[in-house]
């Protein structure tokens, strides 16, 4: 009877376990790569145009991205997003920007091929 005790109690364990690491995830990879043709404004940071290193991390409740440059010496650039889930797993990667009034490109949106959501900006 003690063995079915500690049987049951570790499966309820493991169910709450598993619920909680889901709802934390959100079918999101951690670390991405993304390319930019042009300089971005990302933030308050304008980025050249590269190759960088993009990680997903959380400050308490806030999603922050961070971009690392691949070659270079550049500080590495958080910024706060919003993850936004999609109706299904992207089928390709993607970058939305806009212009602003100085004519530089301001990153909106990323998408990584294979998620279930999108980082708004």
């Amino acid at each position: 009877m003690r063995l079915l005790r500690i049987a049951g109690v570790l499966v309820c364990l493991l169910v709450v376990v598993s619920f909680a690491s889901a709802g934390t995830n959100m079918g999101i990879r951690d670390v991405g790569r993304v390319t930019f043709a042009a300089p971005i404004r990302v933030g308050t940071a304008l980025l050249p145009a590269g190759d960088y290193i993009v990680r997903h991390t959380m400050e308490g409740q806030d999603h922050i991205m961070v971009f690392e440059p691949v070659k270079g010496k550049l500080p590495a650039v958080k910024v706060k997003c919003t993850l936004v889930p999609l109706a299904q797993k992207a089928p390709h990667d993607g970058t939305l920007y806009t212009i602003n009034a100085a004519n530089e490109h301001v990153l909106q949106e990323l998408v990584f091929r294979g998620d279930k959501a999108k980082h708004v900006f």
